[in-house]
């Protein structure tokens, strides 16, 4: 079965390399030797945050397990992750927005850095100090720099399209290679070196520092409102307001909690779903593959955004749908597969086809990021950035809490249809996205059809 996994590496390692190289100028916008610059300094700071984070995650439950921790206290541990992010993000993506986002980028360094600290006791209070640290880190990881970057780029007067450039590039590396290579990265220290599993979190925290370091002395500062008349609930207020009257705002928060929901929790599932009798998978390079299919969506995303058409709002039903099918396979092949009943051996054929899917899935995952990223930057109003695309994982924090705790009450099949209908649901709201982003462009270009002929209309004074 290795000749297998390292097939199906190959193959998309090669469909990768095929579609990076075959680029075409169609595929690629004309840009500036200054955006080029800005691009690049951006695509490493942020995959260098990316390679702080992927280092720990193989490791964290193993080294809690190492600890002497049971499964009941390691899901608490990891419910304090979530739960902090879900409690403090907000308050944190707020503070972003009115203190500066670059603050908030050196504030999530110092905060993970700290974190990675924590993993040198075995002591629970001090690892669960780390889990909140972590939650916090996290919701500025994901709102922070994606803020940080779409002011920065309007300031700078880059062409708006410029953006999808840097987040089609910023997932390939972040999401993609960086994962890969922080993975095999972490094995070394962990295994082939013999440093121990907290090794890749000390490491981590080196990547985070050297990352910080670029930031203070690269980045300029910008803000979403800084004024001093508004206070963090003047700030929620504007941001729910905003929520609250913008169908466009609402429906792109509850697509991406439906997606990102769906995500997280493949990611406690997968594991089980490939060897549910305990077969022998390897785990290292099954991720490998998982990250290298999200490389793949990645690639096919940045073409996707390059061209006029199919609109991002158009494609990403499809991208839903298509998600939403991979994650039911495991429910279909209990039915259609006979399971096997001996304990260890190889990944069984209803194994393989599921891991086909999964792979897919991740393909959906990386076309996902950036595309969402994009459509982020186009209806999110830049004074409560930060905020809102906070208030936006709070739902998707409660749901994975609620799924952490209660994992073992629901059989699997029940938890990956559940996700498949999330994401149908996610679907058909792209689908509700695109009409409603449609009209209000009909009524815009009308409207300002309408002023230019008034304007020629109006007689000239003399």
């Amino acid at each position: 079965m290795e000749a297998f996994y390292w097939l199906l590496f190959g193959g998309l390692a090669a469909v990768v390399a095929a579609l990076e190289m075959s680029k075409t100028n169609r595929d690629r916008a004309a840009t500036s030797s200054a955006f080029n610059s800005f691009k690049n300094n951006y695509l490493l700071v942020y995959s260098l945050m990316m390679a702080g984070d992927w280092l720990q995650g193989p490791y964290v439950y193993y080294l809690y397990s190492q600890y002497g921790y049971g499964k009941g206290d390691i899901g608490r541990l990891f419910i304090a992750g979530f739960g902090s992010s879900m409690l403090f993000g907000t308050i944190v993506g707020s503070l972003a927005d009115k203190q500066g986002r670059k603050r908030a980028s050196v504030t999530y360094c110092i905060t993970y850095i700290l974190s990675c600290i924590t993993k040198h006791s075995p002591q629970f209070k001090v690892l669960m100090l780390g889990r909140i640290l972590g939650g916090i880190a996290t919701s500025l990881l994901f709102s922070a720099f994606e803020s940080w970057l779409v002011a920065e780029h309007n300031k700078r007067g880059f062409e708006p399209q410029w953006l999808s450039i840097t987040f089609s590039k910023a997932i390939f590396l972040g999401n993609g290679l960086v994962a890969i290579i922080a993975g095999l990265f972490a094995n070394l220290l962990t295994d082939n070196l013999g440093f121990g599993p907290v090794a890749p979190f000390d490491a981590a925290a080196c990547f985070l520092a050297i990352g910080m370091a670029i930031i203070l002395s690269t980045w300029t500062e910008n803000y979403g409102d800084p004024s001093e008349s508004k206070n963090l609930v003047t700030q929620f207020k504007v941001a729910a307001s905003a929520i609250s009257s913008d169908t466009k705002i609402a429906l792109l928060g509850a697509i991406q909690s439906l997606f990102e929901g769906s995500m997280y929790t493949f990611v406690f599932l997968w594991t089980p779903a490939l060897s549910p009798n305990d077969e022998d998978i390897p785990h290292g390079f099954i991720f490998a593959i998982f990250m290298l299919s999200s490389m793949l969506g990645s690639s096919i995303a940045s073409r996707l955004l390059s061209r006029a058409a199919p609109k991002v709002e158009s494609y990403m039903q499809l991208v839903f749908a298509t998600a939403a099918f991979t994650l039911l396979l495991p429910v279909i092949t209990s039915f259609l597969v006979a399971p096997s009943t001996g304990k260890g051996g190889s990944i069984s054929f209803g194994g393989c086809i599921q891991l086909f899917g999964f792979c897919t899935f991740e393909a959906c995952v990386g076309i996902f990021w950036p595309s969402i990223m994009k459509m982020r930057s186009q209806y999110i109003p830049e004074e409560a950035r930060s905020t809102i695309m906070n208030f936006f994982r709070i739902p998707l924090n409660i749901f994975v809490c609620v799924v952490l705790y209660n994992v073992n009450e629901f059989p699997m099949t029940g938890m990956f249809a559940m996700c498949s209908v999330f994401l149908f649901l996610a679907s058909f709201l792209q689908r509700r996205l695109m009409i409603v982003a449609e009209s209000h462009r009909s009524k815009f270009e009308d409207w300002t059809s309408l002023k230019a002929r008034d304007a020629e209309a109006e007689p000239l004074s003399i």
